[in-house]
């Protein structure tokens, strides 16, 4: 890159335990954010204080020191790396990166370094370990010589590691010279004192920033008082105590519920906070939409002028959800996600839907979906390999709703069901007006395609899925022929096509042909018991009507008709598909089948449409053949041809 340079797979470390993601050295500072998406970390150039290399095992690590006294240790760089990496850091940011060393001697014995509130102990000149002073709860004095500090139990810190530094204790002997003492206030007491002074010591009892009591929460479920402090945010309820980091805090959700008295306010958490052994990565905090409250922070006029400036405010009044949002964003530094453009066809914000048996509404915002309140579920658009329309079933009952099926690129699944049929309309345009790749379209045609059919009337511009929602939900449906099954009709594709319902043909996506017979005849099973009752009679022998044309019998002498190129290939792998797929459907066999053809490239398939090629000649061939042999063999050529399509 001209501007920085970007490394993947590097590990973030923490008392969370190690993420992976991606790192970028600019000119502007370094960003880190989480592989998958979640958590991202912003150090801006100006906010810098120094910065640190370390061999650890089998890699290197850069810390990054910012003036605030935090720590970030960026771990995963090659040799080479540190070179090139340091001189960029001189060159951009203006600091000169130390060189540390890392004890492997395993001594319990040494000094200790204080920088800011970072505390390293030190074995020589190497570095044993180190321990940010903004985690250490309470540090109090055990006997005349030993320091103890115990750590705050942040509920986040276990989600990815099954250990957590709970308490630690310093000897600190009479006779320390690097801490100078009287007999009034030994050595052991002079580290007590600083350390004090620079950690966080009594913040877990300490007075909150402000509190809102009585607050409910979808999950965890309960109602919970929330206290607001400085670095951390407590929920406090009868059964469950949780303590959240603000640094787990990714990014906060504004979603209100339209026509209804409540507001959604999800804060999403990277790690998780734990419950047993249920994680929980979004807290969904459900608001009284029209509450109003004062409220007034608990912080000196000194400390709201120099870090929080333009960051809070002194007092809030207005809406609860709306108040606890500003303060949360100002504590914390997260970002705000409020609804996008979409809207619903009675103007709200997300629609009705259900997962997993669970009712509850989907946001389309302009960088993902929401459903909520649980399972809350959050899929960014980055992760989307393409999404579906589905529809809901046969049945008048059924017949107004639709399912949104979002299929992820690692091959995960998320079925929207129960959607009205309505709100079709808007979320397919919101959804294409995104770029995102939308199947079961009837043309094999992506979102990009067909954005712009179903704003022109023209009837070739017609989306066919919308239409057949429309058709399916009409008011006499029991009383009229489905439009879907009426045969004859002349209008550039077979009205019979079933394309729109599966998202693919034989011809454009490599569908099973195999599976043409069971639904041409299931189609017109239902266009016979769909008809009307002139038809009807008509069927049964009526004099009056018009007499059913037999059915040709089919020559067995026939050539046998040639195959397509996805017919080699489905011959060929059908077996292989089967054998790594066990208890596989044959629907699914075909799909599948289907959809490695259309990955596949044309020197691919240029194996199995010269097949096709000669085959197609030789049935040429043998059809003349077949035709020279009379009058009487050419009376059942159209039914050969025909039972040969099949």
């Amino acid at each position: 890159m001209s501007d920085g340079h970007l490394f993947n797979n590097i590990l973030l470390g923490g008392r969370g335990g190690t993420n992976p993601g991606q790192l970028r050295v600019h000119s502007g500072g370094i960003a880190w954010k989480k592989q998958g998406g979640g958590k991202v970390v912003e150090l801006g150039k100006s906010d810098i204080a120094g910065v640190t290399w370390m061999k650890v095992p089998r890699a290197y690590q850069l810390g990054v020191r910012i003036k605030d006294g935090l720590l970030y240790k960026f771990i995963g760089f090659r040799e080479q790396d540190v070179t090139n990496l340091s001189s960029f850091i001189i060159k951009s940011i203006g600091i000169a990166p130390e060189e540390k060393q890392l004890s492997a001697s395993g001594h319990n014995w040494g000094g200790i370094d204080i920088n800011g509130n970072m505390l390293t102990f030190l074995v020589g000149s190497k570095q044993a370990f180190e321990v940010s002073l903004a985690d250490v709860a309470q540090a109090q004095l055990q006997g005349k010589t030993d320091v103890f500090l115990e750590f705050h139990v942040d509920d986040t810190t276990g989600a990815n590691e099954k250990d957590s530094l709970m308490d630690l204790s310093f000897y600190v002997p009479n006779s320390n010279t690097q801490f100078v003492g009287d007999e009034a206030h030994p050595p052991a007491q002079v580290l007590l004192d600083k350390i004090s002074s620079m950690a966080d010591v009594g913040s877990s009892s300490e007075e909150s920033v402000t509190t809102f009591e009585g607050i409910a929460i979808l999950t965890p479920r309960g109602r919970y008082s929330i206290e607001l402090h400085l670095s951390f945010m407590r929920l406090q309820g009868q059964a469950n105590d949780f303590k959240i980091q603000y640094s787990s805090v990714v990014r906060i959700f504004l979603l209100p519920k339209s026509n209804q008295p409540h507001t959604f306010v999800v804060i999403t958490l990277d790690p998780p906070i734990r419950k047993g052994q249920t994680m929980y990565p979004h807290i969904v905090l459900q608001f009284e939409t029209d509450h109003v409250i004062d409220c007034n922070l608990a912080m000196s006029e000194e400390l709201l002028g120099s870090k929080y400036k333009d960051r809070l405010e002194i007092s809030y009044k207005g809406l609860i959800h709306e108040v606890f949002t500003l303060v949360l964003r100002g504590l914390s530094g997260a970002k705000v996600t409020r609804p996008g453009k979409f809207r619903s066809c009675l103007d709200g914000y997300a629609v009705k839907s259900s997962l997993k048996a669970e009712d509850g509404l989907l946001y389309p915002l302009e960088k993902g979906f929401f459903f909520l309140p649980k399972p809350p579920t959050l899929i960014l658009h980055d992760e989307i390999d393409f999404v579906e329309f589905e529809r809901h079933g046969a049945g008048s009952s059924n017949a107004h709703y639709f399912d949104l099926l979002v299929r992820l690129k690692s091959e995960q699944e998320h079925l929207f069901r129960n959607i009205q049929r309505n709100e079709y309309s808007n979320l397919f345009n919101f959804i294409s007006g995104k770029g995102l790749k939308i199947m079961n379209l009837g043309g094999g045609q992506s979102g990009n395609g067909v954005a712009h059919a179903i704003d022109e009337d023209d009837d070739d511009a017609v989306d066919p899925h919308l239409e057949r929602i429309k058709r399916s939900a009409g008011d006499d449906e029991s009383d009229e022929e489905d439009e879907d099954f009426v045969a004859g009709e002349d209008d550039g594709g077979s009205p019979t096509d079933d394309s729109g319902d599966e998202g693919s043909d034989a011809s454009d996506s490599g569908g099973d042909e195999s599976e043409k017979p069971a639904k041409r005849e299931e189609k017109k099973e239902a266009a016979t018991v769909k008809a009307p009752p002139a038809k009807r009679k008509a069927k049964d022998g009526d004099d009056d009507g018009k007499k059913r044309k037999a059915k040709k019998k089919k020559d067995p002498n026939a050539p046998k008709r040639a195959l397509s190129g996805f017919m080699f290939f489905s011959n060929s792998e059908r077996d292989k598909v089967k054998k790594n797929n066990p208890g596989m459907s044959f629907t699914d066999v075909g799909r599948t089948l289907g959809e490695m053809w259309k990955k596949m490239s044309a020197e691919e398939k240029e194996p199995y449409e010269s097949m096709a090629s000669a085959d197609k000649k030789r049935y040429k061939v043998a059809m003349e053949d077949y035709k020279s042999g009379g009058t009487a063999a050419a009376i059942d050529i159209d039914s050969a041809e025909d039972s040969a399509e099949d």
